[in-house]
């Protein structure tokens, strides 16, 4: 339990070391052993491991601010975060494919990254996945069952004990979503009543099969949000030779002779480069990492060429292979209000569009509150109500990011390229209609009086349906990837291709998007980094 005294001295612990952390960011040192750009989900696991040797500096760079904000810390308020200052608030192109629609693309900006502004679902990603990375990297480390172990090494499980798939121990904080709605546990009967299997939690053996429905594990610590940056960062803020520089915004890595040698910032109106000894590591998201790539002349030559950027390297998979979760609110509306519990989303299930599938390609979450998209808010949608955030666990569609301008400061241009694959269309129609399915089970007839949106259609008009409900989960990533190929930025140890000195680890590295929401496989991506890099160096 919790004291008055204990939580005092936290909050002594924490002035002491931001004043610390003040001093240090007001005198930034020419040189660090490491850097690392960006304290997002994977950025901050990289920071706060490489900083657990006392003879290495290290410097934490992030564009944004801190995690303070109370729309951050209280996990009901979440939504505000999203459009606010801590939101990158990026923009997709108007998409053909989505009838001239354009998807805003929130990803986070701030210490903790999308770990501090999003949902708090914890959600490890599927056997294939992880077997898939380990195959196109071919490196064994990334395979599901050594990913396995590594999760167990760094959860802290607050849920029923089991051994075989959770930790005790680690630094983040995981439990199931305490006391859930009924309208949660109503959707886990939903489930059963269809056939599909229920279980005690989702990160286990649910993810090794076709799927399943559980009870959202969370990242929630007596009833604040837990990040990444506070799971690894924030205790250890007071660690000598550890500097977390906010309000810093990375422009370009230096690559001299073949090997970053530091990175170009710009911090406080003045644009000033800090040196690196021995790696500089992006971990600034799918959207940036690509876009300071090809601004420090790693990327495709042609497309370099379009604004007389220098090549350094060149590497044609920079910025492609965008892939994100692509959702399809259907809504109902409740028979008496209930008010959201544990951030508005507790249950989970990941099912198959086809009976001869052997894993599962739809994600769904359920949202405690009506979530229409700008198009089909005009159907109808109730003042009361909840929402199956279902949508495509494995898209066959994928994007690009690409550069404006030479200048760092120009922004990017993204082509989501949503639903362009007719596989995607076909897939989700099957998602719409296995959710309007749950939500006809018995098991929600005491809660709600009607499926609000989007009632039964036609095929034509269930295809537009899609097109007008489809928004994202956030869950960018892909645009450096993993591999072995001419398109691969990073090999299985996320060294950049032809550039020594220089990793990547973010969500852009992963061969394709993780079944699930992201943050997780995110920490294991910093896990992973960080483990390789301290053996590359001894440290």
């Amino acid at each position: 339990m919790t004291t008055n005294a204990s939580l005092d001295e936290a909050d002594d612990s924490a002035r002491r070391a931001s004043r610390v952390q003040a001093e240090r960011t007001a005198n930034l040192k020419p040189a660090y052993d490491f850097i690392v750009c960006g304290a997002g989900s994977s950025g901050s696991v990289v920071a706060g491991r490489l900083s657990q040797n006392p003879d290495v500096s290290v410097l934490l760079i992030e564009a944004g601010g801190g995690d303070e904000a109370e729309a951050v810390l209280d996990p009901s308020l979440w939504p505000a975060n999203l459009g606010s200052e801590r939101d990158w608030g990026f923009q997709a192109e108007p998409n053909r494919h989505l009838d001239g629609r354009s998807l805003p693309m929130s990803m986070g900006k701030g210490l903790g990254g999308g770990s501090s502004i999003n949902v708090m679902v914890w959600a490890r990603g599927h056997r294939s996945d992880w077997d898939f990375f380990a195959a196109e990297a071919g490196e064994e480390g990334w395979s599901y069952d050594s990913v396995l172990g590594i999760y167990r090494d760094i959860e802290s499980w607050r849920g029923t004990p089991d051994p075989r798939y959770r930790g005790t121990s680690g630094p983040v904080w995981v439990q199931p979503a305490p006391d859930p709605s009924p309208i949660a546990t109503a959707m886990l009967d939903a489930a059963a009543e269809l056939g599909v299997p229920t279980f005690d939690h989702p990160n286990g053996a649910m993810m090794e099969g076709p799927g399943g429905a559980a009870i959202s594990d969370v990242l929630v610590r007596e009833g604040r949000r837990h990040s990444l940056f506070r799971a690894y960062v924030h205790p250890w803020l007071d660690r000598p030779n550890l500097t977390v520089a906010t309000h810093a915004t990375v422009r370009r890595v230096v690559i001299e002779g073949g090997r970053a040698t530091g990175v170009e910032i710009l911090r406080d109106g003045a644009v000033t480069t800090v040196h690196c000894r021995l790696e500089v590591i992006l971990s600034l998201g799918a959207m940036h990492t690509p876009k300071v790539l090809m601004h420090s002349g790693v990327g495709d030559e042609a497309e370099l060429g379009r604004f007389d950027i220098a090549v350094k390297q060149h590497l044609p998979g920079v910025g492609q292979n965008l892939q994100d979760h692509l959702s399809f609110g259907c809504i109902w509306e409740y028979r008496e209000p209930l008010a959201p519990r544990n951030g508005g989303s507790e249950a989970t299930l990941y099912w198959k569009s086809r009976p001869d599938m052997e894993r599962p390609d739809l994600l769904f979450c359920q949202v405690e509150f009506p979530v229409p998209s700008d198009r089909t808010a005009a159907r109808g949608a109730p003042a009361h109500g909840w929402t199956m955030f279902a949508g495509l666990a494995q898209p066959s569609s994928s994007g690009r990011v690409r550069l404006t301008g030479a200048d760092p400061a120009t922004p990017i241009t993204i082509d989501a390229n949503a639903l362009s694959d007719p596989a995607d269309m076909e897939t989700a129609i099957r998602c719409v209609e296995l959710c309007r399915e749950l939500g006809a089970a018995r098991a929600f007839q005491p809660f709600v009086t009607r499926e609000a949106v989007p009632g039964p259609l036609s095929n034509g008009a269930m295809k537009q349906f899609v097109r007008e409900a489809a928004v994202t989960y956030w869950h960018q990533s892909c645009t450096a990837r993993m591999g072995r190929d001419a398109m691969s930025v990073v090999n299985g140890a996320l060294e950049v291709y032809g550039v020594q000195g220089l990793r990547v680890a973010d969500a852009s590295i992963m061969p394709r998007v993780t079944t699930g929401n992201t943050q997780a496989p995110c920490a294991i991506i910093g896990e992973r980094a960080a483990r390789m890099i301290r053996a590359a160096h001894g440290v």
